[in-house]
C-alpha cells in the first residue's frame, strides 16, 4: 500500500502552511501530498482565515519546492475552469514538478462558494464533467504537430494546437464518488484511480463492485485501476492526543473511528488492513491541523511500518 496526506486549505491555511506540511510529508516518506479545490470554508470556527488559496497556483509553487512527493487535487471542480485552460495548467505544473502531478476531477458541489465568488453553478454538472474529461485527455493525447477539435454541448474547440503536453504520458486522473452508473463508467474510461470517498466500511464493497463491472463492460482489466480511500485522521499514543486531534478536525474520536482513521496505531492498522482486504492499495490521511507535524511523524513511525 502507499500513503498520502490530504488537506483542506480553505479552512484556513496560507501557502507557507501548506509548504511546511508538504515538505514534512516528503521528508517522512509519504508518497503524496494532495489538497482539496475549494474557495470557501465549510468550518466557520475561524472564518477560513487567511482566506482561500487556489489549488493549481499552490501546486505550482509546491512543484518547485519539493522533489519527490507526488502532488495533486482531490478533487478539482469542473465548474472552476474551462477544460482547455485546465489542460494547460496541469501540463505546465507537471513539467514544473518533473512529472509528479495527478489530476483529481469532479462535478463540484458546494453552491455557496460559487455564489460567494461569482462562479456559475449549473443545476446539472455531470455532462460538463464528462466533456471536460473528453477535452483534457483529447488535448494531451493529440500527437505533436496535429490539432484537436471538439464539438460538445458545453465546450467547443476548433483546431487547438493541443499544447503543452504533460511530462507523464498518460498523466494520472483520479475520479471519485458514489454514483451508481455514470461515475463508474467515467472511471473505467478515463481514470487511473478510483477514490471511494471516506473510510466508512459498509458501502465500499458495492461501490468497488460497480466500478469493476464498468471496467469489464469497457473491456478494461479492473486490476489496472488503483482503488483508494480517504479518511479524516486523529491518531495518537494516548486518548488525550486522539481527542485533541479529533477536536481539531471538528469531530469526535468515536465518529472518526467509524468514518475515518482514528485511535491508537493498532486501531488504525486494523482498519487499514480491513480496507486492504477489500482491494484498496492507497490511503489518503486527511490532516486538518497544518501545524500538527507530530501526527505525521506518528503515522510514519507507528502506523505505516506495520502495513508494509
Amino acid at each position: 500500500m502507499d500513503f498520502r496526506i490530504f488537506t483542506e486549505p480553505q479552512n484556513g491555511a496560507s501557502y507557507t502552511d501548506q509548504l511546511e506540511l508538504a515538505q514534512a510529508a516528503e521528508k517522512l516518506g509519504f508518497e503524496g501530498y494532495f489538497r482539496s479545490d475549494h474557495y470557501l470554508t465549510m468550518d466557520d470556527r475561524n472564518g477560513g482565515m487567511p482566506g482561500p488559496t487556489d489549488s493549481w497556483t499552490t501546486l505550482a509553487g509546491l512543484a518547485r519546492e519539493t522533489s519527490t512527493i507526488r502532488l495533486g487535487t482531490l478533487v478539482s471542480s469542473a465548474t472552476f475552469r474551462h477544460p482547455g485552460i485546465l489542460a494547460i495548467q496541469v501540463a505546465q505544473v507537471d513539467d514544473m514538478s518533473g512529472g509528479r502531478i495527478e489530476l483529481g476531477l469532479g462535478t463540484g458541489w458546494f453552491e455557496k462558494e460559487h455564489t460567494a465568488y461569482g462562479i456559475p453553478f449549473p443545476a446539472k454538472r455531470f455532462g460538463m464533467l464528462e466533456e471536460q474529461l473528453d477535452v483534457i485527455t483529447g488535448i494531451w493525447g493529440t500527437n505533436p504537430g496535429k490539432t484537436f477539435s471538439y464539438e460538445g454541448k458545453h465546450y467547443q474547440l476548433s483546431q487547438s494546437p493541443a499544447l503543452p503536453k504533460p511530462v507523464q504520458n498518460p498523466l494520472p486522473i483520479i475520479i471519485g464518488g458514489s454514483g451508481p452508473s455514470r461515475t463508474p463508467a467515467l472511471t473505467a474510461k478515463f481514470a487511473a484511480e478510483y477514490n471511494a470517498g471516506f473510510a466508512t466500511i459498509a458501502p465500499l464493497k458495492e461501490r468497488i463492485d460497480r466500478v469493476r463491472a464498468a471496467c469489464e463492460h469497457f473491456d478494461r482489466d479492473p486490476a489496472t485501476l488503483v482503488l483508494s480511500i480517504a479518511g479524516t485522521t486523529a491518531v495518537g499514543a494516548t486518548e488525550a492526543q486522539i481527542d485533541t486531534r479529533a477536536t481539531a478536525a471538528n469531530s469526535t474520536p468515536d465518529a472518526l473511528r467509524h468514518g475515518g482513521f482514528a485511535g491508537t496505531a493498532s486501531e488504525v492498522v486494523d482498519k487499514i488492513s480491513e480496507l486492504k482486504a477489500l482491494g484498496f492499495t492507497r490511503v489518503y490521511f486527511q490532516v486538518m491541523d497544518f501545524h500538527d507535524l507530530d501526527q505525521l511523524d506518528f503515522l510514519a513511525r507507528e502506523v505505516i511500518p506495520q502495513l508494509d
